[in-house]
């Protein structure tokens, strides 16, 4: 039986994470789907990777949280 995984981005967009103060750029390398429909993407910045729900996530620069 085939799942459909309704992720809201692809690998290799630029996002931001809502609650980064410097409002770095990061690329969605990989996300993982949980068995509960659960999708969480790993971001890459720099050398630095990190996995973050979508909630955590926008495409969107936020120029008030940025210094």
């Amino acid at each position: 039986m085939a799942t459909v995984v309704n992720n809201k981005w692809e690998h290799g967009d630029t996002v931001y994470l809502v609650t980064d103060p410097e409002q770095m750029p990061r690329i969605i390398v990989a996300y993982k789907v949980y068995k509960q429909g659960e999708i969480m993407y790993e971001l890459n910045q720099g050398i630095n990777s990190s996995m973050h729900y979508e909630f955590e996530i926008t495409t969107e620069r936020n120029i008030l949280v940025d210094k």
